[in-house]
């Protein structure tokens, strides 16, 4: 009988041990499975980078590129997961089972799942601070600091100054997963951080110490920064998507309170950060997605007409809508029989400006996408903050319309201009300045001038200034000023020499100083540039520039000697556990509010080195 037992025993012990070494030699290693299944298109040698002046390739040339292995290291364990389960990758991971699924995407990743979970839940706040006040206490209020958009912010509520960027440190970073671009500007208002990201997420965050205390899925990317006003429930988060979408969250608990479509054309998005005031948010809307298709794949172009459309900050509903464009019809057909329209175009790519002393509201608008030619394309246009009726507007450059893949001279293809452009819209707002002398409308072009407008003469022309060569591609983002000088950085992106800072005396346009473009911080890096057309931002002493070469520099306002550099490429920890590094910066500046300074790092893409890190300085 015992001799039974034993012997049952044994058995089942060395059954268990062959069960317990078939399962761990069953279980999939994901660095076999990657090199097996995946290497032979992730670890393909990219293209030699663009050298500069170069123009962009052209897009019918193109052809779809895997992630590179350190791309991959951006994404969390799921999402790779979901790539290959539900999304794009399906095809090619249909031959794998489950468990090399989960082995391979933890391997890409760099990241177990256990680990990224425990990660995401140890990134919430433990406790939670109540919202102050918005309209009293340190703030920074959407893109401009202000529906003004002059970027400056003073020392009572900045609590930075020049004396003090010596002793600031990194106090936190913060990483967006799933993307290779940080472009969404932050707000800070209410002893909160509102950041977003083109992963479609919307956070919520400790401004001090990066914790979380609520995250929002929207539909589709968010590329603009968030605007914080009083609607008739409490405090509500405003936004928009890239597919055109508008919405509003309670500031305090991140819950939907309304979503708007505000375009319905197909290519529509918003990549210009809405502005709340007056009970209205102003929502620009830009269509991209069109300009870059062109005269490509028998497209019926082009269709889609720049807009400025208020909503009801309580509702959603649509109050007004204005177009920038006349409406379109059609204009003739391709060699191949496809119908084509015109005219289109006439982008709004930045945030509106409200002018409340005269209930105006302001836009810069980009180039036309197809003839014919319109009056309010290059422009800055003067809008009624009530009705949307145009007061006036000063077309700066007439005739400029493009579409990628068109020809220079184009008689015999209606799919594109008949003469194309240099592509030299304004992708930055016009920021309103106040001075002794009278108000002035200060912004940046492509085409490397400044300008300054009189708002009580229908946008005359007071001044122009050249910082630069021009650029169509790439954007000048924005200026920012101290009431005495404007600052603008150089992009220049297809010239042989991109980067640098200009200051100039708003009074009559004037160079105050200059200083020349930086040596790259980025090196050889694919999309790796000099230039610094990323909005600027302005505190008692300083100008802070973030470049095109991952470099965040502070230049005095006194002679342009650089104050403070901090190099942000190179991976970071984060509070939130995911995998972040810095690149690129272009787009929104740094933001200054409280003692801290925040910038976002990462601008991957046609143009740039990726990223996807948040990160938060400070001074003891």
């Amino acid at each position: 009988m015992q001799t039974r037992r034993f012997a049952g025993t044994a058995a089942l012990m060395v059954a268990g041990w062959l069960g317990l070494s078939i399962a761990q030699a069953a279980t999939p290693k994901g660095e076999e499975v990657f090199q097996r299944a995946c290497a032979g298109c992730h670890t393909n040698t990219p293209p030699p980078a663009r050298k500069l002046g170069e123009p962009p390739p052209d897009p019918s040339a193109l052809a779809p590129r895997a992630v590179p292995p350190d791309r991959l290291k951006l994404f969390t364990p799921e999402a790779i997961l979901n790539a290959l389960t539900n999304g794009k990758m399906q095809a090619q991971a249909a031959s794998l089972s489950p468990a090399e699924r989960r082995a391979v995407s933890e391997f890409a990743s760099g990241q177990t799942f256990s680990a990224s979970a425990a990660a995401k839940k140890n990134s919430l706040c433990k406790s939670v601070r109540p919202m102050t006040d918005i309209d009293h206490g340190p703030r920074w209020l959407g893109w401009g600091n202000g529906v003004e958009n002059v970027r400056y912010q003073p020392q009572e509520q900045g609590k930075l100054t020049a004396a003090d960027l010596p002793k600031l440190e990194l106090k936190w970073a913060f990483g967006y997963a799933n993307i290779g671009s940080a472009r969404a500007a932050p707000t800070v208002v209410g002893n909160r951080l509102f950041a977003a990201s083109e992963n479609a997420e919307v956070h919520a965050l400790d401004p001090k110490t990066g914790c979380t205390y609520w995250t929002y899925k929207a539909d589709f990317g968010v590329r603009v920064a968030l605007s914080v006003g009083h609607y008739r429930g409490g405090t509500a988060v405003y936004f928009a998507d890239t597919r055109a979408n508008a919405y509003a969250l309670d500031a305090n608990t991140g819950k939907l309170i309304w979503k708007t479509k505000v375009d319905q054309h197909p290519m529509a998005g918003v990549t210009g950060a809405p502005v709340f005031f007056d009970g209205k948010l102003y929502v620009p809307v830009q269509g991209i997605s069109e300009e870059g298709t062109g005269s490509f794949n028998n497209y019926a172009c082009c269709t889609f007409r720049g807009n400025l459309t208020a909503l009801d900050g309580n509702t959603g509903a649509i109050v007004w809508k204005t177009y920038t464009v006349d409406e379109t019809r059609p204009t003739g057909k391709s060699k191949t029989g496809v119908q084509m329209y015109g005219p289109a175009g006439g982008s709004i790519w930045s945030p509106p400006t409200i002018d409340a002393k005269r209930r105006l509201v302001y836009v810069g608008t980009g180039n036309g996408f197809a003839d014919p030619p319109q009056k309010m394309t290059d422009a800055v246009i003067a809008m009624d903050l009530d009705t949307g009726a145009v007061k006036w507007f000063n077309q700066i450059l007439p005739n400029d319309s493009w579409a990628m893949g068109c020809k220079a001279k184009n008689p015999d293809n209606p799919a594109c201009p008949e003469t194309l452009g240099p592509d030299f819209d304004f992708s930055a707002p016009p920021a309103l300045v106040h001075t002794a002398s009278g108000d002035r409308l200060v912004l940046p072009q492509k085409s490397g001038l400044g300008f300054a407008l009189d708002p009580d003469a229908g946008g005359k022309v007071l001044w122009q200034y050249r910082f630069g060569q021009g650029s169509g591609l790439g954007g000048q983002w924005g200026t920012s000023s101290d009431g005495e000088l404007a600052f603008f950085g150089t992009a220049d992106m297809l010239t042989p020499t991109p980067g640098g800072m200009h200051a100039v005396r708003i009074a009559d346009g004037s160079l105050a100083w200059k200083v020349p473009p930086q040596a790259k911080l980025c090196g050889d890096k694919p999309g790796c540039s000099a230039g610094q057309g990323s909005a600027t931002t302005v505190i008692p002493g300083a100008v802070l520039s973030s470049g095109m070469d991952g470099g965040l520099r502070a230049y005095s306002t006194k002679d342009g000697s650089i104050l403070w550099l901090y190099d942000t490429n190179k991976e970071f920890t984060t509070v939130n556990g995911v995998r972040a590094r810095g690149g690129s910066m272009d787009g929104a500046g740094p933001v200054v509010v409280d003692g801290m300074m925040y910038v976002n790092s990462g601008y991957g893409g046609l143009i740039g080195v990726p990223g996807n890190v948040l990160l938060a300085f400070g001074i003891d």
